[in-house]
């Protein structure tokens, strides 16, 4: 009976998927699609919880003596870059892809959640079940996942839908975000005055281009430091007083974002502010039942160097694990496999299922 129903849940996941391409969701912008999802679990006879463009949903069998299982993803998109040739909000469908904006990032993922969340609760399960589909993950928001931790209550394991192609990544990278300014004088460049900014900046870069960090990580390698922007001067004729540039800093589990900071600070003379430090290396410890299982369903594990909505997610282990790939992500005419979706959901399913936590 639960074979034909998953074959009708693959179904309804796609056909959701196509009607989120259709609604622009961008972060902080993803109401509707957040009233779409509110409405497709009403459907289904789920009580809906909602707080601004998250929607929640615990499983019809939950009891209070269970652990609880999260199956999370987002519903917000980067923002459609100019070299898309297709309508990044037409779902359209060829030789077997599905094409539109969020597809593969992480629509594929969320619905094959959804599908799956759908079907494990046609049962009792030895665990409780909650389904979230959350925002603001592309911009690392405040009013996403982290807005809704303490309404959903303690949860014990997460699995967070991101594509992975159904491989576990049981460890993330960590992200922080620093503004550099070095400062000098300004002056006259034809008389030779002023202190330039960028000199003193150059010595910096220069430090972050190649300091190693001590600690490196067997799954998550070593420490990243990228300058990703750079901005001095305003004409030709004069010595800037002021060079800014922007670091992107990816830690492994061995470094604390606000460790990491203090190191930068201590080697680099420019003046150094990190915008954020919540978004920490994260992991899952490869004993638990969950990665346990996977490995003996051939699923193979590595570490991500990419950030989800696992750095923000406190207190309970979590997995990152869904259908796609994630060098699609972000690209122009992103697409998915129907094919991916399917296969997703019955991996999904046939690792979960029963499964003793």
């Amino acid at each position: 009976m639960l074979v034909m129903n998953l074959e009708i849940y693959k179904t309804l996941a796609i056909e959701i998927l196509k009607g989120l391409i259709g609604i622009q969701s961008y972060s902080k912008e993803e109401d509707q699609a957040a009233d779409f999802m509110e409405d497709v679990l009403k459907n289904q006879q789920y009580k809906v919880n909602r707080k601004g463009n998250n929607v929640w949903a615990f499983g019809k069998h939950n009891t209070e003596a269970k652990p609880l299982l999260l199956l999370n993803s987002h519903l917000d998109t980067v923002n459609a870059s100019a070299s898309w040739t297709k309508n990044p909000f037409d779902p359209l469908v060829e030789e077997g892809k599905l094409y539109g904006l969020g597809s593969n990032d992480a629509g594929g993922c969320l619905c094959s959640l959804m599908a799956t969340f759908l079907a494990l609760d046609e049962k009792e399960q030895p665990y409780n079940l909650v389904f979230a589909a959350s925002a603001e993950e592309e911009i690392s928001g405040k009013g996403g996942f982290e807005l809704i931790q303490d309404e959903i209550g303690k949860i014990d394991i997460g699995i967070v839908g991101e594509p992975t192609l159904m491989q576990m990544a049981i460890a993330e990278k960590g992200l922080m975000v620093l503004d550099v300014e070095a400062k000098g004088k300004a002056g006259h460049a034809a008389r030779g005055e002023g202190v330039n900014a960028i000199e003193k900046a150059m010595k910096d870069l220069q430090w972050f281009q190649t300091y190693k960090f001590d600690k490196e990580s067997d799954m998550l390698g070593s420490v990243k430091m990228t300058v990703t922007q750079i901005e001095a001067g305003c004409q030709h004729n004069v010595v800037p007083d002021s060079c800014r540039f922007v670091v992107d800093v990816r830690s492994n589990e061995y470094y604390q974002n606000k460790e990491v900071f203090a190191l930068i600070d201590q080697n680099t003379e420019s003046e150094v502010k990190a915008r954020s430090y919540r978004m920490n290396s994260s992991g899952i410890d490869m004993k638990h039942p969950l990665i346990q299982a996977g490995i003996k369903m051939g699923r193979s594990y590595y570490g991500s160097p990419t950030t989800s909505d696992q750095a923000i997610m406190k207190g309970f282990p979590t997995l990152k694990f869904g259908p796609g790939d994630s060098a699609r992500s972000h690209t122009a005419n992103e697409y998915i496999n129907l094919s991916e979706i399917e296969e997703g959901i019955e991996i999904y399913y046939q690792l979960l299922n029963d499964l003793k936590l």
